[in-house]
C-alpha cells in the first residue's frame, strides 16, 4: 500500500515505544513542538496487549493535538505487536495509521519503504506469563478472535517478499528504508548476549533466520536510491555509513529526522 501526505514536509523515525503512545504524542507536539510531521514508529509500538477499544480511546484522546500541529503516526509491525493490527483497514485513522509490511511513506520529498517483524527473545517468558495471567484471572484463551488480547504472537517473524518488493522498487523510488530489525552486518550483531532470558532450542536460529530475512531485502535494495536504513528493536543508539546507506538504529523514544 501506499501513503501520501502531501500536506506533510518532515519524516521522522522514531524507536520502539511500548504501548508509550499518550508520551509520544506529547514529545513529538508539544516537548518539541513538531509541525506538519510524520512519525514513523519501527515496530513495537504496543498493539494486541489491550482490547481494541483502548487503542481507539488513544486516538481520541490525541486526535486534537495531533491535527492542530497537522502530525501523523504512523505505526510499522514489531515482535511486540499483534500483526493483525497492521492490514491497513483494522487500525486505520486519520491521524494514526498501523501499515501492512512493504508499505510505502511518501512524504516532504522522501519515499520510505516499511517492513516489520522480528523474533522475541523473551518469548518463553511472555508465553508463560500469558498463561498465567489466563489462570489467575480464571479466563479461557479466545481461538477465534485475532484481535484478542495477549503477550505473543507466533507469526512475528519478518517476511521476505521479492515479488511484492519488485512491484514496489517499479512503482516507487525508494530513498529510506524502516524496518524493526536489521541485517547482519549492522549492529548490534546478538540480542542475546547481554539478557538473561530463557533460550529455547530453537531461538538461535530463528533469530538468525530474522536476520537473514533483513539480508535478502538488502541484498534487493543495494546499488538502488536508498540512503537511509532507520530500525528500533535492539534498544540502543547507533548509526554507521555502509555501502553508502546510513543505518540508524535507534533506542526506545529516540526521534530521527530523516533529511535529504
Amino acid at each position: 500500500m501506499i501513503y501520501n501526505f502531501p500536506d506533510s514536509k518532515y519524516l521522522v523515525v522514531c524507536g520502539d515505544i511500548h504501548g508509550d503512545f499518550n508520551q509520544l504524542v506529547y514529545k513529538v507536539c508539544m516537548q518539541y513542538q513538531m509541525r506538519d510531521t510524520v512519525v514513523v514508529v519501527a515496530g513495537d509500538c504496543g498493539f494486541g496487549f489491550e482490547r481494541m477499544g483502548y487503542y481507539e480511546n488513544i486516538v481520541k484522546r490525541n486526535s486534537k493535538r495531533m491535527k492542530e500541529s497537522n502530525n501523523r503516526i504512523v505505526f510499522v509491525r514489531g515482535n511486540h505487536d499483534n500483526p493483525a493490527y497492521f492490514d491497513g483497514n483494522t487500525f486505520c485513522h486519520q491521524r494514526f495509521v498501523a501499515v501492512p509490511d512493504y508499505s510505502v511513506i511518501r512524504v516532504g520529498g522522501h519515499a520510505a519503504l516499511c517492513v516489520g517483524g522480528a523474533i522475541s527473545i523473551d518469548r518463553n517468558y511472555r508465553i508463560a506469563a500469558w498463561s498465567n495471567a489466563c489462570l489467575l484471572n480464571k479466563k479461557p484463551v479466545a481461538q477465534n478472535d485475532a484481535l484478542a488480547p495477549n503477550y505473543y504472537w507466533s507469526n512475528e517473524y519478518p517476511v521476505f517478499n521479492p515479488q511484492l518488493l519488485d512491484q514496489v522498487l517499479s512503482e516507487n523510488t525508494i530513498d529510506v528504508v524502516i524496518t524493526h530489525s536489521a541485517p547482519s552486518f549492522c549492529e548490534l550483531k546478538s540480542k542475546l548476549e547481554s539478557n538473561g532470558w530463557i533460550v529455547d532450542d530453537d531461538l538461535y536460529q530463528d533469530i538468525k533466520n530474522e536476520r537473514a530475512v533483513m539480508d535478502k531485502l538488502y541484498e534487493k535494495l543495494k546499488g538502488t536510491s536508498v540512503t537511509h536504513w532507520c530500525y528500533g528493536h535492539f534498544h540502543q543508539s547507533w548509526h554507521s555509513s555502509i555501502d553508502g546507506i546510513l543505518f540508524k538504529m535507534l533506542d526506545i523514544m529516540e526521534l530521527f529526522e530523516v533529511r535529504q
